[in-house]
Order: C-alpha cells, then sequence, then structure tokens
C-alpha cells in the first residue's frame, strides 16, 4: 500500500501559510515539473502531485477537512456539509436533521414510542438546492462573461400561492386526527399497554384539509416550471468553481423561501493553450534559420496576436515569458503570465540545393557529413 506524502511537504510549506504563499509555491513547481517543460523521467507524477495537493490546500472547505482528518478528510471517509449539497446527498437537505424535520420530526421532544422525537407539522422550511454544470472557452473563464441557463425547478403557485385551495376556499381541520396531524392506536396485551403512532392518512400529517383543491398545481401548492437565469461568471473561475444564486432553486414547503442554485463551471480543453493556475501555456514552431539566426515572430494570446522576439542562437525548449497574458486573477487584481516553449522545426523535404547549402554549412561548422548527390544533380552536372 502506497502512503500518500503530506501536502505542505510537497509545496514545502508550513501549516500556517497564507492562500497566497499556496498559490506561488505551486506556481513555482509546476512551471519546474510540468510535462511539457521538465526533462526528468518522474516530472508527469510529482505534477499531478503538486496539483492535486494544490487543489486541496487553495480550497477552504478542503483545506480545513485535511488539517484535521488527514488524508482521510478528503478521500471519502469523513464527509463535508458543502458535498453533501453539491452531490446531491439528502436532496439538498443541508443535513440529516434537516431531512427529518422535512418529514415532520423535530428534535428535543417526547412523545410515547418514539423515543425522543416530536411531530412537526405546521412550520415553513427552505426548497431544496439545485445544482447545473456549465461549460465554458478558456477564453470565457479568463475575461468573465454573463450568460443565461434554463433551470427546470419547482415555483410557488401563482394562482394559490402555495396553499393548494382554490381561492376563495381554505382548510378545514381533519376530523380523523383532530389537527394533530397524527393517529395513535392502544393496543393491550398481557405484557402491558402498547402504544402506536402513524401519520394521518387521511391528511397527510399535516392536520388539515383542503376542502376545493386549486386546479393550476392541484391542491400541491407548487408548479413544475424551467426559468431561464442570468448568470454573471467572473474573470478567473476555473473547472470546479461554483456559483451560488440565492433563491433559484426549488420552492419552499408551507411558505419557506426557496432553495439555492449552484452553478459548477467546467473550463473546455483548449487547442492552443494549456491552463496552470492563471497562467497559460502555448508551443510554438520556429525554423532552424529563425532560431539560429534571430527572428521577431507572431504567437497568440487569449485576446490577440503579439510580437515575440527570438534572439540568436535560440535552442528547442526555450521557454519565453509574456507578462500580463494570463488568466485574470479570481481573488485580486492582475493576470497570470503567458509562457511560449520555442520548438525548433526541421524541415521534412529539401530541394537540391537546400541540401547543398546546409551541407557547406556542416563542412564550415567542422562535421562530417557526407553528401551524396542526387540523379538529377549528377545528370545536371554532365551537362
Amino acid at each position: 500500500m502506497t502512503t500518500k506524502r503530506d501536502y505542505y511537504d510537497i509545496l514545502g510549506l508550513d501549516r500556517n501559510a497564507a492562500k497566497k504563499d499556496i498559490k506561488k509555491a505551486y506556481r513555482k513547481l509546476a512551471m519546474k515539473y510540468h510535462p511539457d517543460v521538465s526533462k526528468e523521467k518522474d516530472a508527469e507524477e510529482k505534477f499531478k502531485e503538486i496539483s492535486e495537493a494544490y487543489a486541496v490546500l487553495s480550497d477552504d472547505t478542503k483545506r480545513a477537512q485535511y488539517d484535521i482528518a488527514g488524508h482521510a478528510g478528503i478521500d471519502g471517509k469523513y464527509g463535508d456539509q458543502e458535498d453533501i449539497i453539491r452531490t446531491g446527498n439528502f436532496g439538498g437537505f443541508e443535513d440529516l436533521q434537516d431531512v427529518l424535520r422535512h418529514f415532520g420530526f423535530n428534535f428535543g421532544g417526547g412523545f410515547e414510542g418514539f423515543g425522543g422525537f416530536q411531530r412537526k407539522h405546521e412550520g415553513p422550511m427552505k426548497g431544496r438546492n439545485l445544482r447545473v454544470d456549465l461549460e465554458i472557452t478558456l477564453e470565457d473563464a479568463a475575461a468573465g462573461v454573463d450568460t443565461h441557463i434554463n433551470v427546470p425547478h419547482t415555483k410557488t403557485c401563482p394562482v394559490c400561492k402555495g396553499e393548494g385551495a382554490k381561492p376563495g376556499t381554505g382548510k378545514k381541520t381533519c376530523s380523523v386526527c383532530r389537527g394533530t396531524g397524527q393517529k395513535k392506536d392502544v393496543k393491550r396485551t398481557p405484557f402491558g399497554q402498547f402504544v402506536s403512532i402513524t401519520t394521518c392518512n387521511v391528511c397527510r400529517g399535516e392536520g388539515k384539509i383542503i376542502e376545493q383543491l386549486c386546479e393550476k398545481c392541484s391542491g400541491n401548492g407548487i408548479i413544475e416550471v424551467k426559468s431561464r437565469v442570468h448568470v454573471k461568471i467572473p474573470e478567473g473561475v476555473d473547472t470546479g468553481s461554483r456559483l451560488r444564486i440565492g433563491g433559484e432553486g426549488d420552492a419552499g414547503i408551507r411558505g419557506g423561501p426557496s432553495g439555492d442554485l449552484y452553478v459548477v463551471i467546467h473550463v473546455k480543453e483548449h487547442p492552443v493553450f494549456t491552463r496552470h493556475a492563471d497562467d497559460i501555456i502555448c508551443k510554438i514552431p520556429v525554423s532552424f534559420a529563425q532560431a539560429a539566426l534571430g527572428s521577431e515572430i507572431e504567437v497568440p494570446t487569449l485576446t490577440k496576436k503579439a510580437k515575440l522576439k527570438i534572439p540568436p542562437g535560440t535552442q528547442t525548449g526555450t521557454i519565453f515569458r509574456l507578462r500580463g497574458e494570463g488568466v485574470s486573477h479570481l481573488q485580486g487584481s492582475g493576470k497570470g503570465d503567458e509562457h511560449v516553449k520555442v520548438v525548433v522545426k526541421v524541415p521534412e523535404k529539401l530541394d537540391s540545393r537546400q541540401k547543398e547549402l546546409l551541407y557547406e554549412f556542416a563542412k564550415l561548422s567542422g562535421e562530417d557529413i557526407k553528401y551524396e548527390k542526387g540523379i538529377f544533380e549528377k545528370i545536371k552536372n554532365k551537362f
């Protein structure tokens, strides 16, 4: 069994490190061990390890879990409230007590036959939180964007205002449970009296019965709709970023407030750039002549084309930095950088004149390369 290294040790930090120090350490190590840059054999594994450590320590909730329970707190042995909401466990309720309250139980009381729970059926309750996954481009993540999404959810019925009753009518006390929402059955046995308490099947625990159902919602008090919701995506978001839009979840119960909508961001893979934190990396091919003699080339950025000066004698794999051409910082001002990796491209086909000049160049450089003329060159020389 492989033991995971401590995340703080991986990034070379102490446990009191500030968030800015975590990001700074990650950027430094990511650039050192990125597979496109590093030539070390285990660079890819180290890069994955660094990225995993940063993903945990840069997230306040995950970091708190890690500080308390170590890797067990991250690997699923300990749950967190945000994950419950995000993944849908408990169906959008905040915790187990919320689930029980939704079904009418409250803590602290007591009644016969059910140690410690008390039926509650009149209080309002907040609606379920919902989650929507939204895919955006790297350009939109860098610059921020306003968009709209269609969200299917429930809303309070506009006709009965959530009451479930036809306008002008009301509710009457249930004659079966007499407004308690419960049925109590008492049975006498040789061992004593046995009390069984169940939810009233007539009023379904409400204690009241609707005289005439609302035609719009059929007495449910809520209707299913699809709303067009405005989403303002800030600059600098990345895959996994969550945006909370208050009140756009499901409708509340018994007059309670609506739940919230959580929009989870997924950034599409870019055909040119690779993103690491707020920096971006790209590979640009240059010719042998451009690298050897020096040149000025045009390179892409997220917003425009930029000029990049290639000095004479540039080697393949050399990395140049364009300051401020990366992704905007999500928290705070400024932007990351763009790192351009130059790759010297060797021509696949040469004509006879090009070959002749290259052989001459090799000869002047002291390289012993035998020059063999092609069939057409031999014929040409005879004439």
